[in-house]
């Protein structure tokens, strides 16, 4: 019998949606989103963390400048509980997903271990 991956990978994405972990993460990130200045702040944060991401994809050195910013950046965050909490529950789910991905992975893994 056949299966459609299609409907697996949107059961998934209802059990992610479903999840503590999810719940958690959505939940502080309400909690940041009402407080205005933890807001202001979380989006400097994002921003500045896309914007060194797209140079290291671009193939473009990060400044000493810009390194020293980015840590001053993530200190100041943490320091305000609301980020950190959601930062944590980032990092929560981003294993959660990260485990995911090797399970998915996994057939793959040993179809290509087997011939080796």
């Amino acid at each position: 019998m056949a299966v459609n991956m299609y409907d697996a990978a949107y059961e998934l994405e209802k059990a992610i949606r479903q999840s503590d972990e999810y719940a958690r993460l959505q939940t502080m990130y309400q909690a940041v989103n009402a407080d205005e200045e933890a807001r202001k702040m979380f989006e400097g944060f994002r921003e500045l963390q896309l914007n060194l991401q797209q140079k290291q994809m671009m193939g473009e050195e990060i400044s000493q400048e810009e390194m020293e910013q980015a840590q001053q950046t993530v200190a100041l965050v943490q320091q305000n509980l609301k980020i950190a909490q959601l930062m944590e529950a980032e990092q929560v789910m981003g294993r959660v997903i990260s485990e995911l991905n090797q399970v998915i992975m996994k057939p793959l893994e040993e179809l290509y271990s087997v011939n080796q």
